[in-house]
């Protein structure tokens, strides 16, 4: 806990205390992050935009020199609008229609069109003097308000911090930690190399013994390319030897069965007419069948002529008939 209290020195005195040590109020236990500091009117000067860190030498720059993020978009954006508006503007400008199919459009001297105007408005000036401008005040640095209670405390020289004593320990962490990061890296790095290494020796070794599968795998087809050629051959020679027995024993068995059979059957197509006399069979199929048709015809003309007869004969024998009754039916007639 931090404890601060209000002093005043005299020119010709030593410092003396003008109350007595009292803690700070309204502050928490533990430091809290810088985000939360800044927002707290800045108890930590580290957190303190306007100390100006760096050569001190240069001008001190206002704490309102640089604009908010938040002001910087709004600009942006008021920017992008009056671009946007200005295309707009640009887009929907009143233009010349475009010509007509087969015309175009050409620049025409107006000289001769113009007429003058002879309502002319009387326009009169008028200058009135006004005071000049005040240039305008230099705009102050913001203070903030001022809050809370105002309390020091005395510390002589050497009471808390010996930079001597107390950066020992600092320096020995950072030097044991630069120290413990160095060696970590170099055997990080010869681990590397050594992982490098078994990963070179290991590719080297797989593609030996990928070659060699290759290789075995290359001889292991050959051999069954060979094995189904030699297979393919012995097949082969198989089905011409068993063909070739087939064909001797189908020979032998023609023969056989052929000495008896081209008697028999000769004989048996001489029995069926197979075998015949060329005129003889000429005149069984061409002479006969002319023949008979010749007298079909014949007999046909003949009944032909019978049927016409009768039916002449059969029509005269009914008008003669038909007359005699009309011949019979007219004395009658006369007597009545």
């Amino acid at each position: 806990m931090a404890f601060v209290s209000r002093s005043h020195r005299d020119p010709n005195e030593t410092y003396t205390f003008s109350s007595r040590p009292r803690p700070v109020e309204n502050r928490p236990k533990y430091r809290g992050p810088p985000s939360e500091q800044m927002q707290s009117n800045y108890g930590n000067i580290m957190y303190d935009r306007r100390v100006v860190r760096g050569n001190t030498s240069q001008h001190i720059i206002p704490t309102m020199s640089q604009p908010h993020p938040i002001e910087i978009q709004r600009q942006q954006e008021i920017r992008r609008r009056a671009i946007a508006r200005k295309r707009a503007r640009e887009q929907f400008r009143p233009m010349t229609p475009e010509a007509l199919q087969g015309r175009k459009h050409i620049d025409v001297q107006t000289e001769l069109y113009l007429e003058e105007l002879s309502d002319v408005i009387v326009a009169t000036d008028t200058e009135c003097q006004t005071d000049a401008f005040l240039d305008k005040p230099a705009t102050p640095l913001f203070i903030p308000a001022k809050s809370g209670k105002d309390v020091e405390t005395q510390i002589e020289e050497g009471e808390l911090f010996d930079f001597d004593l107390e950066v020992q320990p600092v320096l020995e962490v950072l030097v044991g930690k630069t120290i413990e990061q160095s060696l970590m890296e170099v055997m990080e790095e010869e681990e590397l190399a050594c992982l490098r290494a078994q990963q070179r020796a290991f590719n080297e070794l797989r593609n030996n013994e990928l070659a060699e599968v290759k290789r075995l795998q290359e001889q292991e087809r050959r051999h069954s390319e060979e094995k189904e050629r030699r297979i393919a051959q012995q097949r082969e020679m198989l089905k011409k030897e068993r063909e070739t027995a087939e064909k001797i024993a189908a020979r032998a068995y023609t023969q056989q069965y052929l000495a008896d059979l081209l008697p028999a059957v000769f004989t048996s197509l001489r029995g069926h007419g197979y075998f015949y006399d060329p005129v003889e069979k000429d005149v069984e199929t061409n002479f006969i069948p002319w023949l008979m048709a010749e007298v079909h015809n014949s007999l046909e003309k003949r009944y032909t002529a019978r049927e016409l007869l009768d039916t002449i004969i059969q029509d005269v024998a009914q008008r003669r008939l038909d007359r005699f009754e009309e011949l019979e039916t007219q004395p009658a007639k006369s007597d009545i």
